[in-house]
């Protein structure tokens, strides 16, 4: 009789075999090593990546391009607290992540073992559950609970701690053991419907409605909900604006589509001064979605569609609140107004979307095709819009990138075309970001990925070209390279005037020089009728990375994200951007 005595390590690496997971992330240590041996022998897909907080990230746009588990591991100590940064990037964005820690062994815990912190203190705030294994036979029932908590809810991070003794013990586990419920392979798990009567509610308050608006954040993609907001708003003929997360709730290119609103918009918070119902969709409504605050302006009737209760009320009192999955919510509002009529009624209004933004673009066209260099950030983004294919997925760093990304890049179908770190908002995410989404969009049959960065997000990590080379991922990174810490130095400008800058300068550096270290291609793109051309080379190339190094403007003047005549006003306890 063959035995069925195994590590912990490869329990474990069995209970993730039982959940299909793509692709893993991590650096090992010997607390690890029954795992990783056990991953080997089962033919689990694991990359080794340089730093955890990278790998991190890289499992977060993995999830949000998939809507998978990512999964993420690192050794004890620094390994486990480097998660931090990307773990609460996972926690405040909804995206499902397990993440797999070592720790010390147990007989020898608090006897100043090498590496030993109080790791899971410094973790449990950063995610949404912390699970130690204390026994070698609970592995099984405690990854199902992790999966089963990153996944349900608002989905998030959850951390499993398997300490060193925990993994390199055996115990003889059965093969019903390893039996998972496959609904906790993705996100969301489970789903859960609004109440009939809120529904009933929601839809007279619709119908009575002469100027409705949709408010769609990112808790739409977190819910698969993009057809369902697509096929609601085209059936009643409202208008959709969208946060940076919700961008591509609807198709930009849709005519319904009014763009971002909040800090940086088109014509959309104009739009919402003038509806008479909000109907918020899987939106947070926090500091840039509502400009601090005055977004919308205070009496406005709004109905609140959200999977976490405690958000609605949090910032904007709502009229009515609809606790419920945005994708349930949304088809059962739509199959409450089937017969409304709101098409017919609500075309006058809808008609204001197109004719608007119609306008707004021939005044921002000049500097859409400016030809000025260094290249200005908006023609950047207005050859990406023609460059990319309606498939294709943007990962946006924190910054600069998100926020001209968000403003100005055009998702032409619905979806999450477009990938921001506005969970947590810091930079360093372009790169790692950009190779969880080249693998999320290549398992999910998706066309190219471009990955949109600064240049001091791209120094942060740069060593994740060499994982990106190593595996042989063709996307893109765009470097936006102003030699500086463009907010920064922008907003020292606005604020306290020309040539007050502060620690925002970084050395002129040639990129595309860089990068072919790596074994990557470089192209330096220093004049803006170049970047069509570097565009196409990149999308063409196979095999590795190719990275933009993108000469853009250095007067700080002009690196706000804004294409329009509008200026910032600095008033009392605000931002100006």
């Amino acid at each position: 009789m063959a035995s069925n005595e195994m590590t912990g390590g490869e329990a474990l690496a069995r209970m993730l075999r039982a959940y299909e997971i793509g692709p893993m992330f991590g650096m090992g240590g010997f607390q690890l090593l029954p795992f990783y041996d056990a991953v080997r022998r089962l033919g689990l897909k694991h990359y080794l990546i340089n730093d955890e907080r990278c790998g991190a990230f890289a499992a977060d746009a993995y999830a949000k391009v998939t809507g998978r588990v990512g999964v993420v591991d690192a050794t004890l100590g620094p390994g486990a607290t480097n998660l931090v940064t990307a773990l609460v990037e996972s926690l405040n964005a909804g995206i499902p992540i397990v993440a797999i820690v070592g720790d010390s062994h147990r007989l020898h815990s608090w006897k100043n073992m090498t590496q030993e912190s109080r790791q899971l203190d410094i973790l449990r705030p950063a995610t949404k559950e912390v699970i130690r294994v204390e026994y070698i036979e609970r592995i099984p029932e405690l990854v199902r609970r992790a999966f089963a908590v990153a996944t349900s809810g608002r989905p998030g991070p959850v951390v499993l701690d398997l300490p060193e003794d925990i993994c390199h013990a055996t115990y003889p586990f059965e093969d019903e053991d390893f039996v998972v419920d496959p609904i906790h392979r993705a996100a969301p798990a489970l789903r859960a419907r609004p109440s009939a009567t809120g529904i009933d509610t929601a839809a007279d308050m619709l119908r009575a409605a002469e100027r409705p608006m949709l408010l769609c954040g990112g808790g739409v993609h977190i819910s698969r909900a993009s057809g369902a907001i697509t096929a609601f708003a085209e059936a009643n003929n409202i208008p959709v604006a969208h946060t940076m997360s919700g961008k591509g709730a609807i198709a930009c290119t849709s005519p319904l589509s009014a763009g971002l609103f909040g800090r940086y918009d088109r014509i959309a918070n104009g739009l919402i001064d003038e509806a008479d119902v909000l109907l918020v969709v899987g939106c947070k409504l926090g500091e840039i979605a509502t400009k601090r605050y005055s977004v919308p302006p205070k009496g406005k009737t709004l109905i609140h569609l959200d999977i976490v209760a405690e958000e609605m009320g949090r910032t904007v009192t709502p009229a009515l609140s609809l606790w419920g999955d945005a994708e349930a919510g949304i088809e059962d509002l739509h199959a409450a107004l089937a017969d409304a009529g709101l098409k017919d009624k609500l075309a006058g209004w809808a008609a204001q979307v197109p004719a608007r933004m119609a306008v707004w673009r021939q005044d921002v066209d000049p500097r859409l095709t400016s030809d000025e260099t260094p290249i200005n950030m908006a023609r950047l983004l207005h050859e990406l819009n023609q460059v990319l294919p309606a498939d294709a997925t943007l990962v946006a760093d924190g910054g600069f990138a998100a926020h001209w990304g968000g403003l100005l890049y055009d998702t032409k179908q619905a979806g999450r075309g477009f990938v921001p770190d506005r969970g947590f908002a810091s930079i360093g995410y372009g790169v790692p970001g950009g190779i969880g989404a080249c693998l999320g969009a290549a398992h999910d049959g998706l066309g190219p990925v471009v990955a949109l960065t600064g240049d001091g997000g791209f120094n942060m990590v740069m060593g994740e070209l060499e994982t990106a080379r190593r595996l042989g991922l063709a996307f893109t990174v765009i470097v936006v390279n102003n030699a500086a810490s463009g907010y920064v130095k922008a907003l020292q400008h606005l604020m306290y005037g020309q040539d007050a800058y502060q620690s925002s300068d970084l050395a002129e550096t040639n990129y595309a020089k860089v990068v072919e270290a790596f074994g990557c291609k470089g192209i330096r793109v220093e004049r803006p009728e170049d970047i069509a051309p570097a565009l196409r080379a990149a999308l063409a190339e196979s095999g590795r990375p190719t990275v933009l190094d993108v000469v853009v403007t250095r007067d700080p003047a002009k690196m706000l994200p804004g294409v329009d005549n509008r200026t910032a006003q600095i008033k009392k306890g605000d931002r100006v951007a």
